[in-house]
C-alpha cells in the first residue's frame, strides 16, 4: 500500500485517525428482540427457572456440534466442572499454558489437584506442543488447552501427545466460540470443552458460561458437582447416584435465565456477525502486510480461522525496527488516535506468588504444594517465551463492522510510527521488565 508517510503525531505530526468511531467498535449488539426475550423472563418472574437456559443448551450443543451441553454462571465455574467431570483430584497433575487469565486453572486447587505450567508458542501464542511432552509424570491427569486470543491451539499434536499417554484434553474456548482448526470447531477435539460467555468476550450473554462434551459421563460429573436441581434419576453413571439431590461440589452454578435469554438471540446472529468481524479484522491486517515490525496474529492454514478475533493483538519484532521498545510504538500509535493500543498479554501465572507462596486453605505450605509430591513450582526463567511475550505483543483495534476507510486510518497510524521507527528512538525509554497484566482483559 503506497501512502505519503508524514511525521508522527508524537513527534509533532498529523494524526492519522480522526475522530472517533464508535459504532465501529460496539459490542455486543443488542436488539429489541434481545430486550423482549429478558422481559419476557422478568415477567414471568422466571430468573432461577432452567426452562429458557435448557433451551439455550440444546441449541448450543447443536451450534458447536457437540451431544451435550450444560450452562453455567460463568466460565470459571464451567471450567470448574470441566476438571471434576474429569476425575481431577487429590494429588494430580495438570499441565497448562502460563500466558492465560488465572480462571484457566486456579480452580484445580480445590480439587485438591495442582498445576504445571507449559511454554507457549511465540506464534500463536497457544500452548507449544513441543513444551508439551516433557512436563508429563504418572501424576499428570489432564491437559488445559487455550485458544488464546482466538486463535487456534495446534490440537493435531496435542491430541497426539494426549492419547499416547492416555490424558484428558480440556478445552478453554473462552477466547475463541465458533473458530476453527483445519475445518472444525475448536472446543470440538478434547474430551470436554468450557467457556465464558460474559459481556467481553465474543459470544457475549451476560455473566455466563458453558460446558460441551461427548461424554455422557463428563456430563453427568458436572451436573452433580453444581447442579443440584438437575442431580436427580435421570442421572445413569452409577457411582454418582447414590448422591442424588445435593451438588457434590457443594456450589450453586446454574446459568441465570436473563443471561440464557440474551444467549437465544445472540447465537442466532453469531456466526453472521462474525464473518463481518473477521471480514474487518482480515481487512486491517492485509493493509499492515509487509510493515517492519509487525505481524498479524492469525492461523495461516487456509481453513482456520478466529471466530469472533476476542481482544486481538498483533506480534512485535523489535529488531526490524532497531530495537524500538513495544511500549514507545504503542505511545506513538496512541498519539496518532487509538487510545487502545498498549504493549503486552496476560503476566505468566507461574510467576504470580499465588502460584508460588499462598497457603489457601491453610496446609502449612503453599497450596500447589499440597498434594504433590514433588516442588512443581517454576522459578523465573523457567518459560522464557512465556516470560518474555509481554514486550513482543500489543493490541490492535477490535472492528466489529467492516468500514473500509476507518480500517484503513487504523492501518496507517500502525504504518506510520513502524516506518519513523528511527525517530522514535531518540527518546525511548525501553520496556519496563513486566508489560501486561494479570487480569489483562475483561473478566470471565
Amino acid at each position: 500500500m503506497k501512502t505519503s508517510i508524514q511525521l508522527p503525531a508524537l513527534l509533532g505530526g498529523k494524526r492519522a485517525i480522526g475522530r472517533e468511531t464508535p459504532a465501529v467498535f460496539r459490542w455486543p449488539i443488542i436488539t429489541r428482540e434481545d430486550e423482549a426475550s429478558v422481559l419476557e423472563v422478568l415477567r414471568r418472574g422466571a430468573m432461577s427457572d432452567t426452562a429458557v437456559t435448557m433451551e439455550f443448551e440444546r441449541r448450543f450443543a447443536k451450534w458447536q456440534g457437540a451431544r451435550y451441553a450444560l450452562g453455567f454462571n460463568n466460565g470459571t465455574s464451567a471450567l470448574h466442572a470441566a476438571m471434576f467431570g474429569c476425575k481431577l483430584g487429590v494429588g494430580d497433575e495438570i499441565i497448562c499454558p502460563s500466558v492465560t487469565y488465572w480462571a484457566s486453572v486456579a480452580q484445580c486447587f480445590s480439587l485438591g489437584a495442582t498445576v504445571v505450567f507449559a511454554d507457549i508458542d511465540p506464534v500463536s501464542l497457544c500452548l507449544d506442543p513441543r513444551d508439551l511432552e516433557p512436563r508429563i509424570t504418572k501424576r499428570t491427569k489432564a491437559i488445559m488447552v487455550v485458544h488464546y486470543l482466538g486463535h487456534p491451539a495446534d490440537m493435531d499434536s496435542i491430541m497426539k501427545i494426549a492419547r499416547r499417554h492416555k490424558l484428558k484434553v480440556i478445552e478453554d474456548v473462552s477466547h475463541a466460540q465458533g473458530a476453527l482448526f483445519k475445518g472444525r470447531k475448536v472446543g470440538g477435539f478434547g474430551d470436554v470443552a468450557a467457556m465464558s460467555l460474559m459481556t467481553g468476550k465474543s459470544l457475549a450473554i451476560g455473566e455466563a458460561g458453558i460446558l460441551t462434551t461427548d461424554q455422557r459421563e463428563i456430563y453427568e460429573r458436572a451436573i452433580a458437582f453444581g447442579h443440584y436441581e438437575r442431580f436427580d434419576a435421570r442421572i445413569r453413571t452409577r457411582d454418582l447416584r447414590p448422591y442424588a439431590g445435593l451438588p457434590m461440589g457443594g456450589a450453586k452454578y446454574r446459568m441465570h435465565q436473563l443471561s440464557s435469554a440474551v444467549g437465544l438471540g445472540q447465537l442466532k446472529h453469531y456466526d453472521r456477525r462474525c464473518r463481518e468481524i473477521r471480514k474487518a479484522m482480515d481487512r486491517f491486517w492485509d493493509l499492515l502486510e509487509g510493515a517492519p515490525g509487525i505481524r498479524a496474529h492469525r492461523p495461516s492454514h487456509p481453513k482456520s480461522h478466529m471466530g469472533g478475533y476476542y481482544a486481538p493483538h498483533g506480534l512485535y519484532v523489535p529488531e526490524e525496527l532497531g530495537g524500538l521498545s513495544v511500549t514507545r510504538f504503542c505511545e506513538a500509535v496512541r498519539a496518532e488516535g487509538f487510545a487502545g493500543c498498549r504493549p503486552g498479554v496476560n503476566l505468566p501465572l507461574h510467576l504470580h506468588p499465588f502460584f508460588l507462596t499462598a497457603d489457601v486453605y491453610g496446609h502449612g505450605k503453599p497450596t500447589r504444594l499440597a498434594h504433590a509430591t514433588r516442588d512443581v513450582r517454576q522459578p523465573p526463567g523457567s518459560l522464557p517465551v512465556s516470560e518474555g511475550i509481554g514486550k513482543r505483543t500489543f493490541s490492535i483495534p477490535w472492528f466489529k463492522q467492516d468500514r473500509p476507510e476507518i480500517i484503513a486510518a487504523y492501518a496507517r497510524a500502525f504504518r506510520k510510527v513502524a516506518a519513523h521507527a528511527d525517530r522514535l528512538r531518540e527518546n525511548d525509554p525501553g520496556d519496563p521488565k513486566h508489560l501486561g497484566g494479570w487480569h489483562f482483559f475483561t473478566h470471565r
